[in-house]
């Protein structure tokens, strides 16, 4: 019934506010070296207390450089924190840096802020890329709808991502995401129990792709959502 799918939102978002402030923000500032590790256990504690569950077909590439997904909502950041080992540095747009708990936890996370009403914002972004590659062993986690979607269809992807990932000839793994907005929908807010399915599609090495790679990667992104939608009635 609706009542209790409003009650699953809001005890969802209860869940991830509550792990987040209280205890993963401390963490991370606490023992810095062990980041990665306290946010992937903290979100399966997360995904626990929410009562959902997370499918994973394919395996992340250790030599990726960058990771791109679909977006629907934040639960594709938990569920993929909670379901790798990987310390990802995720690209967020840079209010979210500066809104109380979750800008902590992106400062603290030593994440890459974005400045899209800035022009320089995308210079930034490519110096940052670039350090990440070069200087840890972390992958970048960028979406490149740029924004959370309401519908089936992907929205068309930024270019900055393209424009990136050709200069500094990067390997970019593809993610398709479904069944997160039936676990945790902010447009609606309702709530369900359910299971966030994570699609890992071989990687692309840009340096050697075709020129429309970035076009092809959305056709393919698009199909494997359709087909997700078609075959198992999962939306994404």
């Amino acid at each position: 019934m609706k009542i209790f799918a409003k009650i699953r939102f809001y005890w969802g978002a209860f869940s991830i506010s509550f792990i987040t402030a209280v205890f993963m923000i401390p963490a991370i500032m606490i023992f810095p070296k062990h980041k990665g590790m306290i946010m992937h256990k903290l979100n399966k504690v997360t995904i626990f207390l929410m009562g959902a569950k997370l499918a994973q077909e394919g395996e992340m590439d250790p030599e990726a450089d960058m990771i791109v997904m679909n977006h629907q909502g934040i639960i594709d950041i938990v569920g993929m924190e909670a379901l790798q080992n990987n310390h990802l540095r995720w690209v967020a747009k840079k209010e979210l840096f500066e809104t109380p708990w979750f800008g902590y936890l992106l400062r603290f996370g030593d994440m890459i802020s974005l400045d899209r009403g800035n022009k320089v914002g995308l210079i930034k972004l490519m110096k940052d890329v670039k350090k990440t590659v070069n200087e840890t062993d972390r992958a970048v986690a960028i979406f490149p709808e740029g924004t959370r979607a309401k519908e089936q269809k992907l929205l068309p992807f930024k270019q900055g991502t393209n424009m990136i990932a050709k200069k500094l000839k990067l390997k970019v793994q593809p993610v398709i995401i479904t069944g997160s907005k039936w676990v945790l929908n902010e447009h609606d807010r309702t709530g369900h129990s359910g299971t966030v399915h994570y699609k890992f599609l071989p990687t692309i090495d840009v340096s050697s792709a075709d020129e429309d790679w970035f076009d092809t990667l959305y056709e393919t992104m698009q199909k494997g959502i359709d087909d997700e939608y078609a075959n198992a009635h999962r939306s994404r």
